[in-house]
């Protein structure tokens, strides 16, 4: 399949001064996530300060295992996404949808990890809400702690099933000859996205999973 050349949108005056506008977009756009984010991660931080003991057994009931693996798949796919900006950077297409099929693939594979996980807290009853049993002292504080874990981990998750379907339609795109040298930044532009999902997992791995694990 032949590339197709592209040009810049009509309100550009070149590709960089597209690329320019493009890329003060996406980091203005990762600034309302880290605002986003960091209220969670703040939230977290004070109800842990105020409750230690309890959110320490809380995190004794998350399988570090898993924990760990996602972080090795997550630190992957951000390897697989970079391959691919690169790719796109010199103008190879097939490697563009190689390295992009590979981050989706890495990602449905953290995804079904942590759903396997979800499964887990299901079967033992520490889903946050009427059914919530927990024996001990603490458990209006672990209830909390398991509060935390699903909204940040599934807000996480959510925007890992977007990056997905981002990647999906960035490599059709490579796939029809849409990037060149000259023109990829959507793939560079989707990448920082990316990027910024995986660090986000990188600060939600210790504070849920290891604190108090000693």
């Amino acid at each position: 399949m032949s590339e197709t050349r592209a040009a810049p949108a009509h309100q550009f005056d070149d590709f960089e001064q597209q690329y320019e506008a493009a890329s003060l977009g996406m980091w203005a756009f990762l600034a309302t996530e880290i605002l986003f984010f960091g209220g969670l991660f703040l939230g977290y931080t004070v109800y842990r300060t105020l409750y230690p003991a309890a959110f320490t057994e809380g995190s004794h009931h998350l399988d570090i295992v898993l924990g760990s693996i996602n972080t090795a798949v997550l630190i992957g796919s951000s390897l697989t996404m970079a391959l691919a900006v690169h790719s796109a950077q010199v103008g190879r297409r097939q490697a563009i949808v190689g390295f992009l099929a590979l981050t989706m693939l890495l990602g449905l594979v953290f995804l079904s990890i942590k759903t396997v996980e979800y499964g887990h807290k299901f079967d033992e009853a520490l889903v946050p809400g009427a059914h919530f049993v927990y024996d001990g002292p603490f458990a209006p504080q672990v209830q909390l702690f398991f509060s935390f874990y699903f909204i940040m981990t599934g807000l996480h998750a959510l925007h890992m099933v977007v990056g997905i379907g981002i990647m999906a339609v960035l490599a059709w795109l490579a796939w029809r000859g849409k990037f060149s040298p000259t023109y990829h930044t959507p793939v560079e532009i989707s990448g920082l996205y990316w990027h910024f999902v995986d660090v986000v997992w990188i600060f939600l791995f210790p504070l849920l999973y290891l604190l108090g694990r000693h």
